[in-house]
């Protein structure tokens, strides 16, 4: 029987929402006391932090989840002043040029001493997300991740450039944004670092046509609030990774993406037919404020929001 038509909605498991993603920016000013445990939350997190003096002391980084540090330093470190244990062993260390990657399993304890001003991301991977890439693939869970100490990753470099503008600022990146990027890092991690074996091809297609009607009827149900990706993948009865993927096959796009150009597409028809402020116009239309709006307008129309209203009334 062909079942794409119809919603399998009512027969599926629930599924528990992941802790929300959490980024931040910690900036030492070098008479800061520095904790000699260095606690993340249980979802995904991206933590910059900058010290222009060094750490005191080694700490330990610990997860209350399993999950994956991946760390990224953003200037170098001379060799003399960089150390890294993982399950209370000294790991072989050179000079730590920027861009250049480790990748420790939270369950050997990694440890980390920097002895001169030092600027790193840090990401906490959950196994769980990880886990439902693994599965999206075709592979079985992995149970071991190759360690990496100052790899040069380009991906991995990549990637922290994107996302070094938007750490810090107020405009923060949307937890739809911050869903998106996990899967594209949890991919390559699990891809390059993980011990894999093949189990079964992964299904090419997109959504079946219920699951595209739902997901853009639950984008525009939710064009200003802060939804996540399990949110729209418990709607059409999928993992994460899988909606993810088979929501881009359909539609060309990612969600994130979708959903700020239809955002721009709504300010556009209030800026066309209502006399209402730009600052007004951003709120409703899902940013945080008209600065983020600006923003956003111009890398994808071209032009100021202001200028685009001018030129609307004019033609």
């Amino acid at each position: 029987m062909d079942n794409k038509n119809a919603s399998p909605k009512a027969g599926k498991s629930p599924q528990t929402s992941p802790e929300t993603p959490f980024t931040t920016f910690i900036q030492l000013d070098g008479r800061s006391p520095v904790p000699s445990q260095f606690h993340t939350p249980g979802g995904f997190t991206i933590i910059r932090l900058k010290s222009p003096a060094g750490l005191p002391d080694r700490i330990t980084k610990l997860s209350p989840v399993p999950a994956l540090l991946v760390s990224i330093s953003l200037k170098s470190l001379p060799s003399s002043r960089y150390q890294v244990w993982t399950a209370d062993k000294l790991l072989a260390t050179s000079m730590v040029h920027p861009f250049r990657s480790n990748v420790i399993d939270f369950d050997s304890q990694p440890r980390c001493w920097a002895g001169s001003a030092f600027d790193y991301v840090h990401y906490s991977v959950p196994r769980t997300g990880l886990d439902d890439i693994a599965g999206d693939l075709g592979v079985g869970r992995v149970s071991d991740y190759r360690l990496a100490v100052l790899e040069d990753d380009l991906v991995v470099a990549q990637i922290t450039r994107s996302i070094l503008p938007f750490l810090g600022r107020s405009d923060r990146l949307s937890l739809l944004a911050l869903d998106q990027f996990c899967l594209v890092l949890g991919a390559h991690l699990l891809q390059r670092y993980g011990v894999l074996q093949k189990t079964a091809r992964r299904s090419k297609g997109g959504l079946a046509p219920w699951q595209k009607r739902r997901a853009s009827e639950f984008l525009h149900e939710n064009l200003h609030g802060r939804i996540r990706l399990s949110d729209m993948a418990r709607e059409c009865g999928l993992s994460v990774s899988h909606f993810a993927r088979s929501f881009k096959i359909s539609f060309g796009t990612s969600t994130h993406q979708w959903l700020i150009q239809h955002r721009i597409d709504h300010a556009r028809q209030l800026m066309s037919q209502t006399g209402m402020s730009l600052v007004d116009i951003a709120v409703q239309s899902g940013f945080n404020d008209q600065a983020a709006f600006t923003r956003t307008f111009h890398q994808l129309v071209g032009v100021s929001p202001g200028r685009w209203r001018r030129h609307y009334f004019r033609q």
